[in-house]
């Protein structure tokens, strides 16, 4: 049943796809252009042309070309080029100006709008703007001009279509300050930015440059091995990573964490035999340990056999499919998503108290291999029976029928499908396991039915499937009318090549692009694995020992700062250019983190404290309501001083107020081992350095979900500045994979913040500082340290640095409106008794401190706003 429906869901779609590739244009060849023309009526146009050269502060080199034909009205199609731009004669006209007997589709530049076009009695002038990016050591063609940026110097020509033999009015270079040569020395005026040529035949106009090392480098790195090394070093200190944390975890210490208060166990409990609670922990920890180091060595091995067995340059769609399809079954199989799990709750006791029976399993197994092999035999049936589809054996055909492109189509959406599918399994994997899924209801389901689960997910990741495919063959309209916008009539022909290319293309393209983003999957198992280890044994071990935790344990540690250099911290390299240095920035984000723990030990609040400090005070809920009632006295008498301070109090003396002060100081005090208590701690500072949770993991996961939606906005605004980039935007608009890469850099920008909350909850008590502020700030320095180093290489490589430090300062606003939040929810009991929030928050802070708080986050704003405005203009 799971399959009809998958295939009831799938197959209109393809047949779909397959009768819009094959609507093409009107099956009537082009007419040549080139024999309509009368290029000899141009012979009297008058031509200027100028070519810009855009490198400096930026990755990606743009030529802009901006060329001017006046042409006499006795040309017969000059009055056709004040037509509409829609018409034929139109596009008949303007082609032979601008192309002439030049082969349709043969430049691929861009076009900000339409040629300018004005008449006048005597003639009809043509402005047209082209630009184009130098991305690789390709020829590159915009306007009438070709640039070869081959070697260590680029060439340039005036290489137009069409008016070679007219005598150009004026022609100019400006290439940005870059050394230059005149190969032919006829220009007529050469400064250090230009070169002017007048009344000059093209021929003439050959220029050298020598462009930067800064703009050869990434072009060569792009092709050699050292960006696939890169990549394989991401992969590879990735899987280190969690093959490590995996080997590191340690159930016990896990539980309480460093610094862990623990009470006393009652005399009652102390007699209770121990056999009394069951712990089968020992055996899930191994279990899920298992999964993990599955998962590295998994995700290790596939990255480096694509890396290795797939070279992009020997493209061959058989090839690729029969390596990607049984690799796709053997993820999904090797992810085994019917597996019971771990558990820190024996079977029978607490939420997950029915066990699940052997034949639920059975089904589950039954379900997901049998759906598996049959949508991945549907793919290799394609392969085998290529003969069916009209495709050769190889399966890259130049040209298709529409029945052929449905066969690579399919093909294609089932290699997807699987991978999609092997994403998703070890995804439910690691959430199952780790128990991040709050309540049964997914897993009863799962349990009771899974067929039907099956076909629902199954039907899912067909459409997501469907819709990348759809990216696909929409760009690829796109950019197929954008190269033969001015041909009526295209060649079928070569339209029919172009989607049979898209569709052989779409899995390979699609795939790496998959993969790519299948890291996510390792902060999914890092989660996890940090949820597991910080759940209680089971909920005998909850009623014997009430734990709260100072932190993570040393292994946890290092799954957080982990979680924060994978989402956040590698952000630094991505604005950087250095793909190939995520293993370094990774490790550098780290230890940077590491640091600054470091720092904490020493200096936050709960450090100087001491360890008899937290065992006497903070050891179980009824000491941390204590705490906030303390606290609140404290408040309370410190605001009364402050009216008596203005002549305002009510029958309170000064001596009173300084008791109750006193009273709460010893409080502190008294409980400290040592011989210099430190005096200016106050049980305020304790009270906010603890946190509005009890246990750490929920302070992370609260300063989480604050950071997740204070940083909606600065998604928008990144997002925006990003589509504001013409590069930026034509490869979201016109690039395969611009669209998914859009919406995967959307919600990367929002889990980053929401780990950088996640980093921040769970760090709340080891992290130093007095106030909440100085926890967000000393977080983000943390970024900072591997950030600066980064802005210094961008800055080595003459690019821009600004839109990096736009994101430090939106990650430090956001940490700084989270940790206020966070003040917010330790007091939240007190709500009630406060007219608003933020009489609440004067309460705390004071109004000074207030104050202090409110100019730090107003200065951020600016420095946000200043930057901004900076790049934007």
């Amino acid at each position: 049943m799971a399959m009809t429906r998958w295939w009831r869901l799938l197959l209109p779609l393809l047949v779909l796809v397959a009768w819009a590739g094959g609507c093409g244009p009107a099956q009537a060849r082009q007419r040549d252009a080139g024999t309509d023309c009368m290029s000899d009526g141009l012979r009297g146009s008058t031509v200027s042309a100028t070519l810009r050269l855009e490198q400096h502060k930026r990755s990606t080199p743009r030529l802009t070309s901006d060329m001017t034909v006046r042409v006499p009205r006795q040309w017969p199609h000059a009055r056709h080029l004040t037509f509409g731009e829609k018409s034929p004669q139109y596009r008949q006209a303007m082609r032979c100006l601008l192309l002439g007997d030049e082969a349709p589709g043969a430049r691929n530049e861009w076009r900000a709008h339409h040629p300018v076009v004005t008449a006048t009695d005597a003639a009809v002038t043509v402005r047209y703007v082209a630009y184009n990016w130098i991305t690789s050591e390709n020829p590159v063609l915009v306007g009438p001009w070709q640039v070869i940026p081959t070697g260590r110097t680029w060439m340039i020509y005036l290489w137009p279509p069409t008016l070679q033999t007219v005598r150009w009015e004026r022609i100019e270079v400006d290439l940005g300050g870059l050394n230059f040569n005149d190969l032919v020395e006829h220009a007529s005026l050469s400064t250090e930015n230009h070169l002017v040529w007048k009344n000059k035949l093209p021929e003439e106009v050959q220029v050298e440059v020598d462009p930067p090392w800064q703009r050869l480098l990434p072009m060569r790195l792009g092709q050699s091995l050292w960006a696939t090394a890169g990549i394989a070093s991401w992969w590879l200190c990735a899987s280190i990573l969690i093959a490590v944390a995996a080997l590191r975890a340690e159930p016990a210490e896990a539980a309480t964490g460093p610094g862990a208060a623990r009470r006393p166990a009652s005399a009652e409990e102390a007699r209770r035999p121990t056999a009394d609670a069951p712990d089968s922990g020992s055996g899930q920890d191994v279990s899920f340990t298992r999964t993990l180091l599955e998962w590295a060595g998994l995700s290790a091995g596939v990255a480096l056999a694509l890396l290795l067995f797939v070279p992009q340059g020997r493209f061959s769609p058989r090839s690729h499919a029969l390596l990607c399809i049984p690799a796709g079954v053997a993820l999904v199989l090797a992810a085994r998503p019917w597996i019971l799990g771990a558990s820190r709750t024996p079977a029978g006791t607490g939420p997950d108290a029915p066990a699940r029976p052997a034949d639920s399993r059975h089904r589950q197994a039954l379900a997901v291999t049998a759906t598996t092999c049959a949508v991945a035999g549907t793919g290799l049936l394609v392969i085998l029976a290529h003969d069916v589809f009209g495709l050769p054996a190889g399966l890259g055909a130049k040209t298709t029928t529409a029945f052929g492109r449905f066969g690579l189509a399919l093909l294609g959406l089932v290699t997807v499908w699987l991978w999609l599918a092997a994403m998703a399994a070890w995804a439910w994997r690691f959430v199952r396991e780790g128990g991040l899924l709050q309540g049964r209801r997914w897993t009863r389901c799962w349990d009771d039915d899974p067929v039907r689960c099956v076909a629902v997910v199954g039907s899912l990741l067909a459409a997501v499937a469907v819709a990348l495919l759809a990216c696909a063959w929409w760009v690829n309209e796109r950019r197929w009318k954008r190269v033969n916008w001015l041909v009526e009539q295209p060649d079928p022909a070569a339209h029919n090549a172009a989607l049979s290319q898209m569709f052989a293309n779409f899995f390979y393209t699609d795939l790496r692009w998959l993969f790519a983003y299948s890291w996510v999957l390792t902060g999914i198992a890092l989660l996890a694995l940090l949820r597991f280890r910080s759940r209680p044994p089971g909920a005998a071990g909850r009623r014997r020992h009430e734990r709260f935790p100072l932190g993570p344990s040393k292994p946890d540690l290092l799954l957080t700062v982990s979680l924060f250099a994978f989402f956040v911290g590698v952000r630094a390299a991505r604005f950087a250019g250095a793909g190939a240095l995520y293993g370094i920035w990774l490790g550098l984000n780290i230890l940077a983190l590491y640091a600054l723990l470091a720092l904490g030990r020493r200096w936050s609040v709960l450090s100087r404290l001491g360890e008899s400090f937290r065992r006497r005070r903070l050891a179980g809920e009824q000491d941390r309501s204590e705490l906030l009632e303390r606290a609140r006295q404290y408040r309370n008498a410190n605001h009364q001083m402050h009216l008596l301070d203005q002549g305002h109090a009510d029958g309170v003396t000064c001596e009173q107020l300084e008791e109750k002060l006193n009273e709460q100081h010893q409080w502190v005090v008294t409980a400290y081992e040592g011989d210099d208590p430190p005096e200016h701690i106050s049980v305020l500072d304790v009270a906010l350095a603890w946190g509005p949770e009890g246990h750490w993991w929920s302070n992370a996961v609260r300063a989480a979900r604050l950071a997740f939606w204070f940083g909606t906005p600065a998604t928008a605004l990144l997002v925006y500045y990003e589509a504001q980039d013409s590069y930026a935007r034509q490869q979201a608009l016109y690039s395969p994979i611009g669209l998914p890469e859009f919406i995967a850099d959307l919600v990367l920008y929002q889990l980053g913040w929401a780990v950088a909350g996640f980093t921040l909850g769970a760090l709340w008590r080891l992290l130093p500082g007095h106030r909440s502020q100085a926890r967000a700030w000393l977080l983000t320095a943390a970024y900072g340290f591997p950030a600066v180093l980064a802005a210094a290489l961008i800055h080595f490589m003459d690019t821009d640095p600004r839109q990096l430090l736009l994101y430090a300062a939106l990650l430090l606003a956001i940490l700084t409106l989270t940790s206020v939040w966070m003040d917010l929810a330790t007091f939240r009991r007190e709500r009630k008794y406060w007219p608003s929030g933020f009489a609440l928050l004067l309460s705390i802070h004071q109004l000074r401190g207030l104050s202090v708080g409110i100019t730090w986050i107003l200065a951020q704003l600016v420095a946000i706003v200043t930057i901004f405005t900076s790049l934007t203009h």
